[in-house]
């Protein structure tokens, strides 16, 4: 499992004209999934996220309250070592990914956090303002 997590002043997701979820002041987490992800992988990722030192005076979202807004993005198992066109193999079909996807976002909100989604399967605008700006890959 793969997240980028960006510090924001505010964030959105708009799915056909229509906001689908929005934050400010929080945490942007783009999140993919690969074949051997699992449910407790997914908690993992939902605490690191939960717990991750990234916002001002180095405190988490857990210390702060600050929203998280969790945007599936099979992408980030793209493979474009050869070639010009990228390979999508170490992507987690969407049969796969889309329960993983539900349950970071489910342990999120377990753990206490405000958490807005994109909408999986769909053509996705993601805007944001990135604060510092602060970018971190997680890779578990």
């Amino acid at each position: 499992m793969r997240a980028v997590v960006q510090t924001v002043s505010r964030a959105s997701v708009t799915v056909d004209g229509e906001v689908v979820g929005e934050i400010a002041d929080g945490l942007l987490v783009l999140l993919g999934v690969t074949h051997a992800d699992t449910p407790h992988l997914a908690a993992t990722m939902a605490r690191k996220i939960h717990e991750l030192r990234i916002l001002d005076a180095e405190r988490s979202a857990a210390d702060t309250g600050a929203p998280i807004l969790v945007v599936s993005q099979f992408t980030l198992y793209g493979d474009a070592r050869k070639g010009r066109r990228p390979s999508w193999t170490a992507a987690a079909p969407a049969e796969v990914a889309e329960p993983l996807v539900t349950a970071v976002v489910e342990a999120l909100r377990a753990r206490g956090a405000k958490v807005e989604t994109g909408r999986f399967r769909a053509h996705m605008l993601v805007e944001s303002v990135n604060v510092g700006p602060r970018t971190l890959l997680l890779d578990l």
